[in-house]
């Protein structure tokens, strides 16, 4: 494969999309990107991106890669969907299948049967575990963490933006006091569609003992924490794919999830985290189990994963083995017109 596509409308494909890039170009292929929406303004001066769809088509990609759950169905190529997150419980169509892709990529064996289920009973897609695309640099050794002193354990804080899930406005006061005990160091990151305000009281917090981070990559965030404090956000997933111990404020569910250490009060939170630094050898059982049920890879290798499954797709024609997908007239349309793309 030498001309392929990668394809995204927000912020959060870049950091998918750019291992397969990599890969691509270790290989000696030409990719290329088409956005709609926000992102493209983030590209760097080596990153190739298509203008319209017209120069999609006369660029012809044997495959177009998507960070998403649509794809412009009229683009050349076979269609591969990656994924934009771990599938979250209680998450609303964490399986849509809309009649898209070809190929559909899992993470591990969380993911995959229901894929792979799916794909038996509608017929007109592949599974293909591969892994995350966007997790290749987090298990890459020469991928750098941030540069904070290693003199204490490192805390990790994200949080969530939904307004009844999130734990910004409840646990500042608790972290800003823990904080000035000097006992940990923190580093803080926020999702960008929280409110201002909220924000600005976190960043507010900024000492010698906690740095307010703020970045589109999280890897190397990720990579720097001994622990991470959390609430529901899906980041909690992707660090604990590292085998490391996570505290969440409020996760919610009826039972607690035994891999994390939940708090449903703020004062429970300097102990729930001391509980986590202890490394309790049954606990982080439970957590390397859940780390390797949601991500079965550790070697920084799906990008590769993902290329070989495309290559063998299009070497075996597979594509020709696939049931008619359906027609979807009215989402086509849509596709169409959010493009201004109506010629065939």
């Amino acid at each position: 494969m030498k001309r392929l596509l990668l394809f995204g409308n927000l912020p959060y494909a870049l950091p998918i999309l750019r291992p397969l890039q990599a890969a691509i170009r270790a290989r000696g292929g030409d990719a290329r990107w088409f956005f709609h929406g926000d992102g493209a303004q983030f590209l760097t001066p080596d990153e190739v991106l298509m203008p319209d769809a017209r120069a999609v088509l006369e660029f012809a990609p044997e495959a177009v890669f998507a960070a998403g759950n649509w794809v412009p169905h009229f683009f050349p190529g076979v269609k591969v969907h990656l994924g934009h997150g771990f599938s979250v419980p209680g998450k609303e169509n964490t399986y849509s299948i809309r009649g898209l892709f070809d190929i559909y990529c899992t993470f591990g064996n969380h993911d995959h049967p229901e894929y792979s289920r799916l794909s038996r009973e509608m017929g007109h897609f592949r599974v293909a575990q591969t892994g995350w695309t966007k997790l290749d640099p987090l298990f890459d050794p020469q991928v750098a963490a941030l540069p904070v002193p290693r003199d204490r354990p490192v805390i990790l804080y994200a949080s969530t933006f939904t307004r009844r899930l999130t734990s910004a406005p409840y646990v500042l006061d608790t972290v800003a006091g823990l904080s000035r005990s000097g006992r940990w160091r923190w580093l803080v990151t926020l999702h960008p569609k929280l409110p201002d305000e909220v924000k600005d009281r976190w960043r507010a917090l900024e000492s010698e003992h906690l740095q307010y981070v703020e970045t589109k990559d999280v890897v190397p965030f990720l990579k720097t924490g001994d622990l991470m404090l959390c609430d529901t956000s899906s980041i909690l997933m992707e660090f604990m794919t590292q085998v490391r111990p996570v505290v969440t404020y409020r996760n919610g569910g009826a039972e607690p999830a035994p891999h994390l250490i939940n708090v449903t009060e703020t004062a429970d939170l300097e102990a729930a985290i001391e509980r986590g630094l202890r490394h309790e050898p049954e606990h982080m059982a439970r957590v390397r189990t859940y780390a390797e049920d949601i991500h079965l890879f550790r070697d920084g290798r799906s990008s590769e994963r993902v290329l070989e499954a495309v290559e063998r797709f299009i070497q075996n024609d597979e594509r020709s083995t696939l049931r008619r997908k359906p027609l979807n007239l009215w989402r086509k349309l849509q596709i169409r017109s959010r493009l201004h793309h109506w010629q065939p």
